[in-house]
Order: structure tokens, then C-alpha cells, then sequence
């Protein structure tokens, strides 16, 4: 079972931060994630009483980087670190989360991989609906770059 404790000893995200409750399903290309912790009055990224919608970014940031742990060889110690480095082409179809009654669905499918550069097409609904879309560029081991001889 791929639930909350799971994910939390895979991403660096911690307690409150670690937005996600389970992974539904995945493949070497695609992973879908649910959540609930939008609706938590003390949501960390809550902020002037409401959690808008761009936050849904670090829902589907967080379901790359569980996406990331899965694929990861079964004798690394930690996944490679990776880093959202910009996300493109983003609709959002609501003003917030908070007020959403039913469960998230985030998806995440991976459009293209190099050896350091990854691009998904993410996408976060709620009962069918649309919510958040977009792509996303992450860059792994960044801190390796540009230190080749």
C-alpha cells in the first residue's frame, strides 16, 4: 500500500508538508495520487484564510517526486534529487482548494526524460472536475551540473 507513511519516507516533504494521502496507480510514465489535507484548516501553505489554486503546483510537484521514489533503482539508498525549475502553459479553472469538497486527484505524466531533465503534464481534479493543468520542467541532480571535468 502506497499510502501517506509511505510517501513521506520518499520525498523530502515532512508532517504537515507532505501533502499527499496515497498513490492510486502508476507506470514507468504516469502516477495518480489522492488527497484530502486541502481542506485541513491548518494547511501550511493556507494563507489569508484560504488556500488558492496555484497551490495545487505543489500537489503535482510532490506526485512527480513520489513518481521519481518508484522509479528509483531498488538498491539507492534516496531517489536523485530533483528540482522544479519552471512549470509552462498552466490553466486553472477555480480561485481555491479549500472550498473543494471532495478528494484531490492529481496526475502526473511524464512527456519526456533525459539523463537530468524530466517534463510532465500534470493535471489536479476533484469528482470529474477540472481544477489545475499545466507541464512542468524538473532538473535532477542539479547539484552535479555544469561540475563534469
Amino acid at each position: 500500500m502506497l499510502d501517506r507513511a509511505w510517501i513521506a519516507d520518499h520525498i523530502p516533504h515532512q508532517g504537515r508538508m507532505c501533502l499527499l494521502d496515497r498513490v492510486e496507480t502508476w507506470d514507468s510514465e504516469n502516477i495518480v495520487c489522492r488527497a484530502d489535507s486541502h481542506r485541513a484548516l491548518d494547511h501550511p501553505l493556507r494563507a489569508h484564510g484560504q488556500l488558492g489554486i496555484a497551490c495545487g503546483i505543489e500537489y503535482a510537484a510532490q506526485a512527480m517526486a513520489v513518481h521519481g521514489a518508484l522509479l528509483a533503482p531498488a538498491d539507492s539508498a534516496r531517489p536523485r534529487a530533483g528540482y522544479l525549475v519552471s512549470v509552462r502553459g498552466v490553466t486553472m479553472t477555480v480561485l481555491r482548494l479549500d472550498d473543494i469538497a471532495a478528494d484531490l486527484r492529481i496526475t502526473a505524466n511524464c512527456i519526456m526524460r533525459g539523463d537530468n531533465n524530466i517534463l510532465y503534464q500534470f493535471s489536479l481534479s476533484a469528482d470529474g472536475t477540472p481544477l489545475l493543468a499545466g507541464r512542468a520542467a524538473v532538473v535532477v541532480d542539479a547539484d552535479k551540473l555544469g561540475n563534469e571535468t
